[in-house]
């Protein structure tokens, strides 16, 4: 069974917010990821920016590993194969990335929590594609939010307070060809996104699966140009699950296709650094009490789960 992913077209917010809200929050509802298409992103930068991050992974590993910053939990810079391990796996995952951060004056009182970017040298048309991809799907991203606070019933401005400094991160990711038998490792162990929403330029290769809401795992398709969007935690617990967060894995393909590369690009956006998750009035209901009574920085949260994913020290080394 393949799931197709609900794609609505963002431009109807234009003309027909109640409705448009309505659809996306039904489209969350049901299956936790929906396909945006007419997202004004050009298709073009977006391959620019592909062919950039594959040139920078088909460099030798000693050069890849100069760029990666240590005690970050790879929030900036390079991560290596087979370092990140999905929450409660016991394998790695079959992966490296780089992650792309907002640039924040030296002197902003987050900065401490919102480190510096670093670029390779070696790919020169790098950091232009990654800065304005960036750019692109942060705004579309704060979009997206806004036709959300209107299903929540909350002002449509909240999130644009909310995020307009957040850590949010774009990802690039290699899954390289695996010539041995990975021993339980797939490339992308099934998880939970941390964040509030994820924005997925998606491969051009199959593999992601979603956790139907009957317990299935099913093939996620989409229509093609379509950028998904899906749910992560922090915006579970602000909405006190009216918008669940969905599980989601990467399988291995069968037989030779193992032996091929995959690249995805997804864009994490998260809230300020110092900004409190707190259950949101409107989501509490009789039918729905409080699932989440104690508030908690976003911040603090997102060490804690990098902790938990192998990123940072702490659980896993206990």
């Amino acid at each position: 069974m393949t799931a197709l992913v609900p794609t609505i077209d963002i431009t109807r917010f234009d003309h027909d917010k109640a409705g448009f809200a309505e659809q996306l929050g039904q489209a969350y509802a049901e299956f936790g990821f929906c396909g945006i298409r007419n997202h004004g992103i050009d298709e073009g930068l977006m391959d620019r920016a592909y062919q950039a991050f594959q040139r920078f992974f088909a460099l030798p590993d000693e050069v890849k590993q100069r760029y990666h910053v240590s005690g970050l939990g790879g929030a900036r810079g390079y991560t290596g194969f087979g370092v990140e391990i999905a929450k409660d796996s016991e394998h790695p995952d079959l992966k490296e990335f780089w992650q792309i951060g907002r640039d924040l004056p030296d002197d902003h009182p987050q900065r401490q929590r919102v480190p510096g970017n670093v670029w390779p040298s070696e790919v020169t048309e790098f950091r232009d594609c990654a800065e304005a991809l960036y750019q692109a799907l942060d705004t579309l991203g704060r979009r997206v939010l806004r036709v959300m606070a209107l299903y929540l019933k909350i002002d449509e401005d909240f999130f644009e307070q909310t995020t307009k400094e957040g850590n949010s991160i774009l990802r690039a990711i290699h899954y390289p060809p695996v010539d041995a038998d990975p021993s339980g490792s797939i490339r992308a162990g099934q998880h939970e996104d941390i964040n509030l929403i994820t924005l997925l330029i998606g491969s051009h290769q199959s593999g992601l699966e979603l956790l139907s809401r009957n317990g299935q795992w099913v093939p996620v398709t989409t229509v093609p140009g379509a950028i998904m969007c899906n749910i992560g935690d922090m915006m579970q617990r602000l909405t006190n699950d009216v918008f669940p967060s969905t599980t989601h894995r990467v399988v291995n393909p069968p037989g030779e296709d193992l032996r091929k590369p995959r690249y995805s690009i997804p864009f994490f956006l998260h809230p300020n650094a110092d900004f409190v998750i707190r259950t949101l009035p409107t989501c509490v209901s009789e039918d729905n009490p409080d699932r989440y009574p104690e508030p908690l920085e976003s911040h603090a949260w997102l060490q804690q789960r990098l902790e938990e994913i192998g990123l940072l020290p702490g659980k896993r080394d206990r």
